[in-house]
C-alpha cells in the first residue's frame, strides 16, 4: 500500500452503517450523480447503456503494501509510534488482498440489483418463505406417554453432574423431546399452510375490520403509511420537534392573506433524520404537513461509533456558513439549540458546531442536514484511493481515544 494516508486501527470499533430497515423496491429511474471523489471513476453517463459501459475490475495487485518511504512518512509527518506501525503491519498481514478484490466491491454485472440490501433478513411478504423439507415428515410420530417422560427425567438425574445449577435444568427442559419418531419432524415440522401475515402491516388488513377499542386511522395517516412503509406504531415512536414557527403574509390583489409556516424535524435517535416544511392558513394543517414531510424525507446519517460524525464538515447555505466538528466521547453537544435538537433526533451525542455570518434559523437547519449527509466515509475514501482500510484512529482525536 503506497501513500501515507492513515487507515483504521485494528482495535477500533467498526461503525455499523445506518440504513433504513426496508427494501427500496421503487420503479423510478435511478438518478445519476457526479462521484464524491475525483479518483473514483464515474459509472456511466445519463443516457449510456449498461452494455456500453467500460467497467474497471479490482484485482489483488491494486492493493500494494507500505514501502519503507511510506513508513518513514507515517512516523515523521503523522507521528506514528513503532507500536502503531507494528499494528498496521499486523493488519496488512491478516487481510488477504484477494478477499478485498472479490468481496469489497459493488456488483456491476447486468443482473445487479438497483438497490443495496444485505439479504440477511427474510421479509415475510416480499421474500419466498423458507419451508421445511419434505423429508422431515414422519407418519409414525406420536406423543410420549407418562412412563417415557419419567424415564427421561430418571436418565437426567443419573447423568447429572455434581455442581448442578438451575441453568442445567432449564437446558434439559428446553431440549427434552415430547414425541417419539424423527427429531426433525418435531423441531422443524413440514407445514402446507401459508405463513401468517406479519404484525404491523396495516395495509393488508381486511377493510372494515377493527379490533375492539381501536381508533380509526385518518386517511392522511394511511397515505403516509403507504408512502413510507412504516407502521402506525413506528410513526408514533419518531422524535418530532417544531424548530421554526412564524406567520407569513402573501400580498395579492384581493388583499393580504395570512398563513402560518412550520419547519419540523423527525428522527428515531438511531441514525435516521428528516426535515419537512408546511404552510397553511390553519396552524394544525401546517403542523401536520411539516410532520408528514419530515417523516417522508428521512435519510440515514453516518455515525462514527454511533455517537459522532466522521471528521469535520463545512457547508454554505445562502449566507449561512456552518462547520460541524467531531469530538471525543463524553464531550457532549455544544452548539446552538437548532443543531442540538437535530443531533438528538439523529442519535449524535458528541459534536461541536460553529455558525458564522448569517444565522438564519431555516438556512441553519437546512445546512446542518446537508452537512450530516455530505460526510466523507473512510470506506469510500479508501476505495477511491485503492487502499486497505486499516487505521483511521490517527485522524480522529489525535489518537487519544
Amino acid at each position: 500500500m503506497n501513500g501515507p494516508a492513515p487507515l483504521r486501527c485494528l482495535f477500533s470499533k467498526p461503525a455499523a452503517p445506518s440504513r433504513c430497515l426496508r427494501r427500496n423496491l421503487h420503479s423510478t429511474k435511478q438518478l445519476f450523480r457526479q462521484p464524491d471523489f475525483p479518483k473514483i471513476p464515474n459509472k456511466a453517463t445519463r443516457d449510456a447503456l449498461r452494455k456500453n459501459v467500460v467497467r474497471t475490475t479490482t484485482t489483488a495487485d491494486d492493493f500494494k503494501a507500505y514501502s519503507d518511504e511510506d513508513k518513514k512518512k507515517l512516523s515523521t509527518h503523522f507521528g506514528y509510534t513503532p507500536a502503531q506501525l507494528a499494528a498496521i503491519e499486523a493488519g496488512e498481514a491478516a487481510i488477504d488482498p484477494k478477499d478485498l478484490a472479490e468481496q469489497a466491491t459493488i456488483r456491476e454485472d447486468p443482473f445487479a440489483f438497483e438497490y443495496y440490501d444485505d439479504f440477511a433478513t427474510i421479509h415475510p411478504v416480499i421474500d419466498k418463505p423458507v419451508r421445511a423439507p419434505e423429508s422431515n415428515y414422519d407418519p409414525k410420530l406420536r406423543y410420549k406417554n407418562e412412563d417415557e417422560i419419567a424415564e427421561d427425567f430418571a436418565k437426567f438425574i443419573e447423568e447429572m453432574p455434581e455442581n448442578v445449577s438451575k441453568l442445567d435444568y432449564m437446558k434439559f427442559i428446553d431440549n427434552m423431546r415430547l414425541t417419539v419418531g424423527k427429531e426433525e419432524a418435531e423441531r422443524n415440522p413440514v407445514s402446507s399452510l401459508a405463513p401468517a401475515i406479519p404484525k404491523g402491516l396495516e395495509s393488508l388488513r381486511r377493510p372494515g375490520t377493527r379490533k375492539p377499542g381501536e381508533v380509526e386511522i385518518e386517511p392522511k395517516m394511511k397515505r403516509l403509511m403507504r408512502q413510507t412503509g412504516y407502521s402506525l406504531d413506528e410513526i408514533r415512536r419518531f422524535r418530532v420537534k417544531n424548530l421554526v414557527v412564524h406567520r407569513v403574509v402573501n400580498g395579492t390583489r384581493m388583499g393580504k392573506i395570512q398563513s402560518i409556516y412550520f419547519l419540523t424535524i423527525a428522527g428515531n435517535g438511531k441514525g435516521l433524520l428528516g426535515i419537512g416544511e408546511g404552510k397553511s392558513r390553519e396552524a394544525e394543517d401546517a403542523r401536520r404537513q411539516a410532520h408528514h414531510a419530515a417523516i417522508r424525507n428521512l435519510q440515514p446519517i453516518p455515525r462514527y461509533e454511533d455517537r459522532t460524525i466522521y471528521g469535520d464538515v463545512k457547508v454554505k447555505m445562502g449566507a449561512v456558513e456552518l462547520e460541524l466538528m467531531t469530538r471525543p466521547p463524553g464531550f457532549g453537544i455544544r452548539c446552538q439549540d437548532k443543531i442540538f435538537e437535530m443531533c438528538r433526533c439523529a442519535g449524535i451525542s458528541d459534536l461541536a458546531a460553529r455558525v458564522t455570518r448569517s444565522r438564519n434559523p431555516m438556512n441553519t437547519i437546512k445546512a446542518t442536514f446537508q452537512a450530516l449527509l455530505r460526510q466523507k466515509i473512510p470506506d469510500e475514501v479508501a476505495r477511491g484511493l485503492g487502499k486497505k482500510l486499516v487505521d483511521v484512529r490517527k485522524v480522529y482525536y489525535s489518537g487519544n481515544v
